[in-house]
């Protein structure tokens, strides 16, 4: 019998004895190797996943951006290598092309009580019409000097890269702007603002074109994006 046989058979099953075939086949086939590597099935861990608190769903949704932004984004780029070193960097990827090397910060779109974010609640002086992203590290600490290291400097990438899942309900949707154009923090100029407005739609400040960031970023325009 040839597979598009078996397939056939299996449309013609009814759904119990599909899950029933599901079920045999999921005992022979591991769905990822990181069942391999925690010695467990994909299911015990969408289980931990679910039982998950809200911090930490937090920052599941976070890595599910970074790797949507890796399958759907970098691995369709042509001319371009993706050359992210180990560690903790300030980025999530580090590309090179025949010109150089970009580095890109993945964040999400923040949520507030299930619900898309708008910039007025991260700031006041911020506007209503606009969603925000949290632009700090997860986790704080001091550096030699006892300063906080959660604030990410001007200088320690070029284009960030927001998620617009929450908003738009689809991890293939992202805004893109160019680092030196958000907002600095009062107090501190070379620090970024903790909370930067995301515009609702691509504009002058805000492109859902990887590439158009890139020409963006390589323009070296002066400006920053509008509060």
């Amino acid at each position: 019998m040839s597979v598009d046989e078996i397939k056939k058979v299996i449309d013609e099953c009814t759904k119990q004895e599909q899950k029933i075939i599901f079920e045999y086949l999921r005992l022979k086939f591991s769905i990822h190797p990181i069942e391999q590597q925690l010695n467990t099935t994909a299911e015990v861990i969408l289980e931990a996943i679910a039982r998950a608190s809200d911090l930490t769903l937090r920052g599941i949704r976070g890595i599910i951006a970074e790797a949507s932004f890796k399958q759907t984004v970098v691995n369709q780029l042509t001319g371009r290598e993706d050359i992210t070193p180990p560690g903790d960097n300030p980025y999530d990827f580090l590309l090179k092309d025949a010109i150089g090397e970009i580095r890109v910060q993945v964040k999400m779109q923040r949520l507030k009580n299930g619900h898309p974010m708008s910039a007025k609640e991260g700031y006041r002086f911020l506007s209503a019409d606009k969603y925000v992203v949290e632009t700090q590290r997860t986790r704080g600490g001091k550096d030699k000097t006892n300063a906080d290291t959660r604030p990410y400097k001007f200088d320690e990438f070029d284009i960030l890269a927001v998620s617009m899942h929450p908003s738009c309900g689809n991890w293939e949707c992202f805004l893109y702007t160019v680092s030196d154009w958000l907002l600095p923090r009062e107090n501190n100029p070379n620090l970024l603002l903790k909370f930067q407005p995301v515009s609702k739609k691509p504009n002058s400040d805000w492109t859902d074109n990887f590439l158009f960031a890139i020409k963006w970023l390589r323009s070296v325009q002066k400006k920053k994006i509008s509060k």
